[in-house]
C-alpha cells in the first residue's frame, strides 16, 4: 500500500509496518529500509529492533531537546483520553482532516503523536490512509503500535530529522507537541495538508490559577503565523466546551501534560486535595488550524 486514499483491507500491525516502511527512511545514512523478521534494516546494514509490541525505534542514538514522556505521563493520558474528554478536539481533527484530504499519496503522520488516539480518530475519518505515529516516549509508542490497524508507531524525536522521505506525508498532524518547521516542509507532500492543534488563551484556565499549572505562551498565534506563514491557512476551527471533573480526572489531566515534569505527583495530590468538594468546572479551549502546503 502507498498511502493512498481509498478502499483498503484491514491490515494487521506487521503488514501495517511494512506499508509504512516504503516511506521511511534509515535514520544513520537516509537509505530505504526493509522490515526483518525482528528488525528494520537498509542497504548499508544499520539496523533497528521492533520491539515486541510492534514499534521501531528509529533514533540513531542522537540526543536533542526532546524528552520522552515517562510511563506514568503516558497512563494518566491514556486513562483521560480513553474517558472521551477531549472527544471535541479530536472531531475537530478529523472534520478538517476529511476536508483537506490532498487525495495525494502519502501518510498521515502525527508528530509527538503519544498513545496514538488523535491518530486513530482521523485514520477513521480517511478511509484507506496509513498513519505514522512518531513520539520519543517507549511507553506512548506501545499503545500507538495497536492504537488503529492502519497505524505504525516509529520511535523518533519532532525537533530533529524525522526518518521520512521527502514528501512523504499527505498530512501531518501536530497536537498540543513540539513542531520542527523545516522538517514539517521537508515530508509534507506537495499540496499536503498541515493542522495544528494548540491551546487557546482560556484553556485549563481554572486549573492554571488553582493547581499552579505552567502558563500559556500569549505569542503562540504569532508563532504560528510566522513560522507557517508561506502556508495557504485554510482554516480555524475553535473548540471550547466545559468539563465537569471529579479528583481523579483532575489529576490525570495534570499528570498527562507539561506540568508534570513541574509539579510533583506528591505535590500535586495535596494541591488537587485542597480544592473544594464537588467537581471542577474546567474549560477546554483549543484552536485547531489547516495549512496547505
Amino acid at each position: 500500500m502507498s498511502g493512498r486514499p481509498g478502499s483498503a483491507p484491514v491490515l494487521d500491525r506487521r503488514r501495517t509496518l511494512e506499508a509504512v516502511a516504503a516511506h521511511v527512511r534509515c535514520p544513520v545514512c537516509a537509505g530505504p529500509v526493509a522490515v526483518g523478521d525482528d528488525q528494520v534494516t537498509c542497504g548499508r546494514g544499520h539496523s533497528f529492533n521492533i520491539a515486541r509490541q510492534g514499534y521501531v525505534s528509529l533514533t540513531s542514538g542522537k540526543g536533542g531537546p526532546g524528552t520522552g514522556d515517562s510511563a506514568a505521563m503516558v497512563l494518566a493520558r491514556d486513562r483521560f483520553l480513553c474517558g472521551g474528554h477531549y472527544r471535541p478536539v479530536a472531531d475537530a481533527l478529523s472534520a478538517l482532516a476529511s476536508r483537506g484530504d490532498p487525495g495525494v499519496p502519502g501518510l498521515v503522520l502525527d508528530l509527538a503523536g503519544g498513545t496514538g488516539y488523535y491518530l486513530a480518530q482521523v485514520l477513521d475519518a480517511l478511509d484507506g490512509r496509513l498513519g505514522a505515529c512518531v513520539d520519543l516516549s517507549a511507553p506512548a509508542l506501545r499503545r500507538a503500535a495497536r492504537a488503529h490497524p492502519r497505524a505504525a508507531a516509529l520511535g523518533a524525536d519532532a525537533w530533529q530529522r524525522l526518518p521520512l522521505a521527502d514528501g512523504s506525508a499527505a498530512l501531518v498532524l501536530s497536537v498540543f507537541g513540539p513542531r520542527n518547521p523545516a522538517e514539517i516542509r521537508r515530508v509534507l507532500a506537495p499540496g499536503g495538508t498541515l493542522i495544528v492543534a494548540t491551546p487557546g488563551p482560556e484553556h485549563l484556565a481554572e486549573l492554571r490559577r488553582s493547581l499552579g499549572l505552567i502558563g500559556i505562551d500569549e505569542r503562540k498565534s504569532a508563532r504560528l503565523a510566522e513560522a507557517y506563514g508561506d502556508y495557504a491557512s485554510t482554516a480555524v476551527r475553535p473548540v471550547r466546551y466545559e468539563l465537569r471533573l471529579g479528583r481523579d480526572e483532575l489529576t490525570d489531566l495534570v499528570a498527562m501534560g507539561p506540568s508534570a515534569r513541574h509539579i510533583a505527583a506528591g505535590d500535586l495530590a495535596v494541591r488537587v486535595a485542597a480544592l473544594p468538594p464537588g467537581p471542577v468546572t474546567v474549560t477546554v479551549d483549543v484552536e485547531v488550524r489547516s495549512y496547505l502546503g
